[in-house]
This record gives C-alpha cells, sequence and structure tokens, in this order.
C-alpha cells in the first residue's frame, strides 16, 4: 500500500508509548538514526490517517517517506537496521527465538496480565511464561545478551514484552528464578537508550505541528544496554 509521508518530508511512525511492539520499532529507529514525524495515537481514538495507513488499526505503523507502508514491528526493525546498523544488531538475530516471543510467550502474557478479558487462570499462563523465560536464563547465564556479549535485535525485540510481564507482579517476578533476566532487563530499562524512547507525549491530531523523533543530526544514542 502506497500513501504518504509528513509535511517536513520524514517518516511518518504511528505509536503508543508503553506497547512493546510500539516501543522495539523505536529502539530500532533510535539506534539507527532514523529521524521520522512521531503521532503518538490514543488507543481508543485511532486517528483516520492511521487506519487509511493500516486498516489493522494497532501500532506501530510507518510511513516511509516514499509512501511505502511497513505495518509490522519486527518489519519496521528490520527495515531501519537494513539502512543502518552501527551497532551490527543484525549480526546477533535468531528469528526462531523472536517468533517464540511473539508466538507463545506473548500469548500467555495476554492471559496472565489480563485473565478477566480472555477468562484464564493467570497463574497458569505465567506458569507458562516463566518457561520461556528460563530459556533465556539459560542463555543469558553464557552471556551478557541473549546472542553474545552486545545488543543485538533479539534483545530490542524481546525485552519489552518481559518489561510487561515483570510489571504484572513485581514482588513475584524479583523472587522468580531466572535471575540472568532480571539482570539482563535491568540494563536495558537503565539504558540512555530505553530513555531516549520513552519520552511523553500527548496524542497527535489532525493539524498538529510534527513531532520529530530521532537524536539530533550528527548525533547517535550510544551506551550499552
Amino acid at each position: 500500500m502506497n500513501m504518504h509521508g509528513g509535511e517536513t518530508g520524514l517518516p511518518v511512525l504511528y505509536s503508543f508509548r508503553r506497547c512493546p511492539y510500539a516501543m522495539r520499532a523505536r529502539l530500532a529507529l533510535m539506534v539507527t538514526g532514523t529521524r521520522c514525524e512521531l503521532r503518538e495515537v490514543k488507543l481508543s481514538a485511532k486517528p483516520d490517517a492511521l487506519l487509511a495507513a493500516s486498516a489493522k488499526g494497532t501500532v506501530p505503523v510507518m510511513v516511509l517517506a516514499n509512501g511505502t507502508v511497513v505495518d509490522e514491528s519486527i518489519d519496521i526493525m528490520r527495515t531501519a537496521l537494513g539502512s543502518h546498523d552501527p551497532e551490527g544488531w543484525l549480526d546477533r538475530d535468531d528469528p526462531a527465538l523472536i517468533a517464540a516471543n511473539d508466538g507463545d510467550f506473548k500469548h500467555d502474557l495476554d492471559r496472565y496480565k489480563y485473565p478477566e478479558r480472555h477468562g484464564s487462570d493467570p497463574l497458569t499462563h505465567r506458569a507458562a511464561g516463566l518457561r520461556f523465560l528460563s530459556e533465556l536464563d539459560a542463555r543469558l547465564s553464557h552471556a551478557a545478551q541473549l546472542c553474545g556479549d552486545t545488543r543485538g535485535i533479539v534483545d530490542a525485540a524481546i525485552f519489552p514484552f518481559v518489561r510487561q510481564f515483570a510489571a504484572v507482579d513485581r514482588e513475584w517476578f524479583a523472587a522468580a528464578p531466572v535471575p540472568h533476566v532480571r539482570k539482563w532487563l535491568d540494563g536495558h530499562l537503565q539504558s540512555p537508550l530505553f530513555a531516549a524512547i520513552m519520552t511523553k507525549r500527548k496524542p497527535w491530531a489532525p493539524g498538529d505541528p510534527p513531532a520529530i523523533f530521532g537524536p539530533e543530526p550528527g548525533k547517535a544514542v550510544t551506551g550499552a544496554a
């Protein structure tokens, strides 16, 4: 589908600050130095421009400067990193692990966090989610990040979801048998990169002046997770 970019000539990113899918897209855009017009979406009042760009109406959605629409978060990450990958994130990739996060772990996360919405037993799904976290913990017992000693696309794609899982019951998570996951998660949450993508913005409305997302030209967001 082709639409049009923003009035600045930059790509447009429809996002929601707390959505883990949107977080990982913003992480990749920020680390690659990709500047865009950020349009914060209120999920209960999705703008017509978002729905025109992507009928599924979920964030993130990116409209490139040439009008191409990219409406899957992992595709936004790979598109940005394919153009510029200053930290070599694509060298530390594991599509199967990302798929496991986006599949079974996300399924259990939703049913653990929102049992009333899904009619689910939250403790059953917490236990299932813990099995995935235990797999991550085993990896992290041998290296600081999921695919080596430095952060890569897998870490950025997965930690926003682990952040959400940890927040459901912080006391339980603090005692869960995944110490390496806790250390890894804390490192990402305390990183300059994460701070840079979590700036609060008001919901976008047509006619608002462009809100530019991304580092200042010539500057990069650095700092190990």
